[in-house]
């Protein structure tokens, strides 16, 4: 795992390696054991006016030698790398390429990547099995080649200026060259507040854009071309209950152990995530048939907050597969204490309260191992999050009559008090917002039990005149496009939706920034885009049954996770956002949502906001996640936003 970074200019000027340096000094973090930067020089053959840096930051993963330093290049140093990442099959494919002629002289995967390039062009992504984001620049063809993973596992963010390409493992890299333009986009801004982050292409300024999950972009004679190299079948019949169920579960057992051997290869020490949930279990059950040693386990889990805490599941999962466990109990301040770097960690706003203790888990983790195996991914092949059994909820309560509906069970139930403090606060929150829902299309009800602000707030919360003609149903029709484009039930179609925005813009991001600003590899078997294939060849109805969600997956598993787990609801690193703004936290709110200071920055209307800070003291609804959303907003604003 790595960072990089780079420069391409069209008009004859050099890049200079100061800026490379710049740009590769704020990615410190994603590599700690080496630097490199490579800038182009007139090659003998081929005359041109562009020319190009590029910039790495090595996190040693394989092959911890000089042999693995990059940038890294062919023999005659026509093709260079910078890489960021893991190929897991690149042995098999380095075997292939030695039996074609071509000779290595290091061990790495990123060697094999320059070989397989020189073989096949660009399109040789769709063979690597792995998680990455790298760029090649070819000196025969002028091109520079850009390529994320499948799923989005690993950033990689390009802005296009008049006569230059800039592009980096994060934001900041970026905002290093003075060329580059911090105007905020306040489509992205409207985005935020719909979703609590940024989907790609989007990102916050207006003129950096991230490169989407599973495509490719190739800046060559001063043009663009960006196309996609993997998708699953958008025309697959997912069976339900006409396919033998014990073949998919055998299928899938295959596939995920498989995927699991291959993760688990590393020259340095490694581990697992285990929140005690289903996901994880699963990972280190596999994990530990397939090692000739205790696997190494982590997790954290709250002193005195036991409504958040999983700790005891996740012990007895480490017991049941005797794993190396190590428990890191934290309390309020230790929580507290790790937030201010947490939000200002962040490159573009952010609102995933969980960031928090995935960044906590992720330092204390990194003490120990320099890889870990996480669990994300599951609720997203195989129907794990509340929302999918809310559809699966909708349809039965349509059957009640309509005037009882909107009569009796809608005003009354939005009218209740909730929170998230206590466990029964919580339950009458969830019944709120599935009722706010279930409406309209499916698209429309999608975005309902996802959305942070609702349409109408979203409407009046943004202060700035001249701002109002922003799309406010941007959110909505990037969502209803992708449930459109898979013909398949209703619930594969949003899971197919979730693969494609959220995932990668909320659970992958928030992994990968929290666990690479402690220099660790988090690695995902469950998103091998072969899991992702063969969990869209199956249907809805294995997914989620009898209300049930992650069906299949738990029947194809039971026997290696311990019973209790079997029936558990999802869960995951949280914390007690709702008490804690009320309490603790009261100070973000009063430094970063002050009236003075909201209309010094002129972009919020200090109205609505106040009304979520008095709605949330006074227990009326749970605002927290709004208001955490704000703040995250502000802390992103102070250290990027200002120019």
């Amino acid at each position: 795992m790595c960072g990089i970074c780079g420069k391409l200019t069209c008009d004859g000027k050099p890049v200079q390696e100061g800026l490379i340096r710049k740009m590769t000094s704020v990615l410190s973090h994603r590599g700690p054991d080496g630097e490199g930067v490579y800038l182009s020089s007139p090659h003998p053959g081929y005359s041109s006016a562009m020319a190009v840096g590029l910039g790495h930051k090595r996190l040693s993963i394989i092959d911890l030698s000089d042999a693995g330093r990059q940038p890294m290049s062919n023999e005659d140093k026509t093709v260079w790398l910078v890489f960021n990442g893991e190929i897991y099959n690149f042995q098999t494919l380095r075997d292939e390429l030695e039996r074609k002629g071509h000779r290595f002289t290091s061990r790495t995967d990123s060697e094999t990547i320059i070989h397989l390039y020189e073989e096949e062009g660009i399109g040789a992504v769709k063979r690597l099995v792995g998680m990455f984001a790298l760029a090649i620049w070819d000196e025969k063809t002028q091109s520079l080649c850009l390529a994320r993973d499948h799923t989005g596992i690993k950033p990689l963010v390009y802005c296009r200026g008049g006569n230059s390409f800039v592009f980096a493992s994060e934001i900041k890299g970026i905002l290093q060259d003075p060329e580059v333009s911090r105007e905020m986009d306040w489509d992205a801004l409207e985005l935020y507040l719909t979703l609590n982050y940024i989907p790609a292409p989007y990102t916050i300024f207006r003129g950096i854009r991230k490169l989407k999950p599973g495509h490719i972009l190739v800046m060559q004679k001063g043009e663009i071309r960006e196309e996609a190299y993997w998708n699953i079948d958008l025309n697959i019949n997912g069976a339900g209950g006409a396919v033998d169920l014990e073949a998919q579960k055998h299928a899938l057992y295959k596939a995920l152990e498989e995927a699991v051997q291959m993760q688990m290869m590393a020259d340095v020490p490694l581990g697992a995530f285990l929140s005690g949930g289903i996901d994880s279990s699963i990972l280190v059950g596999l994990m530990a048939r397939n090692s000739s040693r205790p696997v190494k386990t982590y997790t954290i889990g709250y002193q005195d907050m036991p409504m958040y805490d999983e700790t005891a599941y996740a012990r007895e999962t480490a017991l049941f597969n005797k794993t190396d466990h190590h428990e890191f109990k934290l309390n309020a301040e230790d929580v507290i204490n790790a937030i201010p770097q947490a939000l200002a960690s962040q490159d573009e706003p952010f609102g995933d309260s969980s960031a928090v203790p995935v960044f906590i888990v992720s330092r204390e983790t990194a003490r120990d191992v320099k890889v870990a195996i996480s669990g994300d991914g599951g609720d997203e092949l195989f129907a794990g999050y509340r929302m999918y059994r809310g559809e699966n909820l909708y349809a039965q309560y349509c059957r009640i009559p309509a005037w009882i509906r909107k009569k009796i069970i809608e005003p009354a139930g939005l009218a209740l008090s909730d929170s998230r403090d206590e466990p029964v606060a919580d339950y009458l929150r969830v019944i709120k917002k599935f009722l706010r829902g279930a409406k309209g299309s499916l698209a429309e009800r999608f975005l309902a039990w996802n959305d942070i602000f609702p349409r109408e707030m979203r409407k009046e919360i943004l202060g700035v005149p001249g701002r109002r003609d922003r799309d406010l149903d941007l959110g909505l029709k990037i969502l209803a496009a992708r449930l459109d484009e898979l013909h398949h039930d209703d619930i594969n179609r949003m899971l197919y939706a979730d693969l494609k925005v959220s995932l990668p813009g909320d659970m992958l991001k928030k992994v990968d920034s929290m666990s690479m600003f402690h220099s660790l590899e988090v690695r995902v078997p469950i998103l091998d885009h072969r899991v992702c294939e063969l969990a869209f060849s199956m249907g809805g109805g294995w997914k989620m049954r009898n209300g049930k969600g992650k069906y299949i997956l738990t029947e194809t598993f039971k026997n290696i996770i311990p019973p209790s787990l079997h029936n558990r609801p999802k869960s995951g690193f949280e914390m007690p956002v709702s008490k804690w703004l009320k309490t603790d936290l009261k100070y973000l709110i009063e430094e970063y949502l002050s009236k003075d200071g909201l209309a010094r920055q002129g972009i919020f209307n200090y109205t609505v906001i106040k009304q979520l800070i008095v709605n949330l003291a006074a227990n009326r609804s749970d605002t927290s996640w709004q208001l955490w959303n704000l703040i995250a907003f502000q802390v992103w604003y102070r250290h990027y936003g200002q120019v």
